[in-house]
């Protein structure tokens, strides 16, 4: 028009190709809010961060409660042993002997049932066996478990010779008191005054050095192990679930609290985008989604007791056997094999795509 004015099409093709601008806020800030909220991918989630804050509160509290029971507290100490006197009768609990039932049977033998719990779940439960992509899943959840059980025996059976413990007790100054005297008399071999295990065995006594628990090292290492491994299968069903309520298809509701990985750009992402397959056991008898018993399965039933045992045994071995400092060495040496494992990669992209993430 010669006045300058916009033609009614004009006028009303800028408006309907024109989004609303109350809703383009509203997602603008929702995508600025959802991307400074996003956890560092060097650090764990808020979830994760409550489940590791669980193995300290633990031990602080079993070992506060050895301070303030009297019985506890009264019981003769051993500190050769890291353990009360074991005699039944002036021990101050059944679960301070070492004799119980669940430390021969459960703890002693400790990786073996977190290794039977591990490939349960890998064999049986859907997240992995319903997936597209199942052979590679399952190759990274090996590669996954042949890692944490290397740092298991290089901390606990043996590092090129002697285990990290035993090295890190010699270290410290500690020795087999009585070996020596056996040597002399040909009783025993050299080799005897390099393990703890060989030296009790020769019936020295290991002594003298810092001994980090091996009891909490593993506990704490094989129940996290379990937790990673079967506890992003359940993030991933929470996900389908939300999916299957509202209808929709594909990744279903996103997580508030997921994990963030750095891509080969450097830009930091959700790990969902890695996500190639997911979890498609979503409905059950009726159509409905599973419950979360249902959405165990036998793998994460299994995981399950195994994680609830450690975790009492935990607090058991904190309350009874070795001192905080052993304790808290112990947890320390466990946390640093679980970060190479599972927070690593999630910034260190060619790490990530042999070993891979829980879940993903």
């Amino acid at each position: 028009m010669s006045n300058g004015s916009p033609s009614p099409t004009t006028s009303t093709f800028e408006f309907e190709d024109e989004p609303a601008p109350e809703l383009f806020t509203t997602s603008s800030t929702t995508r600025a809010a959802d991307q400074s909220s996003r956890n560092p991918p060097h650090l764990p989630t808020r979830t994760e961060s409550l489940l590791l804050l669980a193995y300290p509160v633990l031990l602080a509290f079993g070992t506060l409660f050895s301070v303030l029971d009297p019985t506890v507290r009264n019981a003769a100490y051993d500190p050769a042993l890291q353990a009360h006197v074991q005699d039944a009768a002036h021990s101050p609990g059944y679960f301070a002997r070492k004799s119980n039932i669940f430390n021969v049977f459960f703890v002693k033998r400790g990786w073996a049932w977190v290794t039977l719990a591990f490939f349960v779940f890998l064999t049986t439960h859907p997240a992995v066996t319903s997936a597209r992509d199942d052979g590679r899943r399952r190759a990274r959840g090996i590669i996954r478990w042949a890692l944490v059980t290397a740092w298991w025996v290089l901390v606990t059976q043996w590092c090129f010779g002697p285990a990290i413990i035993d090295r890190s007790f010699r270290f410290t100054g500690g020795k087999c008191e009585v070996a020596g005297a056996r040597i002399e008399e040909g009783e025993a071999s050299g080799k005897d005054l390099f393990t703890g295990v060989a030296c009790k065995a020769a019936g020295g006594r290991w002594a003298g050095g810092h001994d980090i628990s091996g009891h909490v090292f593993l506990l704490v290492l094989g129940s996290y192990f379990l937790v990673q491994e079967v506890g992003w299968a359940f993030v991933i069903h929470w996900r389908q679930r939300a999916a299957a309520a509202t209808g929709t298809s594909g990744a279903g509701a996103p997580i508030r609290d997921d994990r963030s990985v750095v891509m080969h750009d450097g830009a930091v992402k959700s790990a969902a985008v890695e996500h190639t397959d997911r979890y498609t056991d979503v409905a059950v008898e009726g159509g409905r989604p599973p419950t979360v018993w249902e959405a165990l399965g036998l793998g994460g039933k299994v995981a399950g007791g195994v994680v609830v045992l450690s975790w009492w045994m935990l607090l058991m071995t904190a309350i009874y056997f070795h001192t905080w400092i052993e304790k808290l060495t112990g947890l320390l040496v466990a946390l640093f094999g679980l970060y190479v494992v599972y927070f690593i990669p999630r910034f260190v992209p060619a790490l990530r795509e042999i070993i891979g993430l829980p879940g993903i």
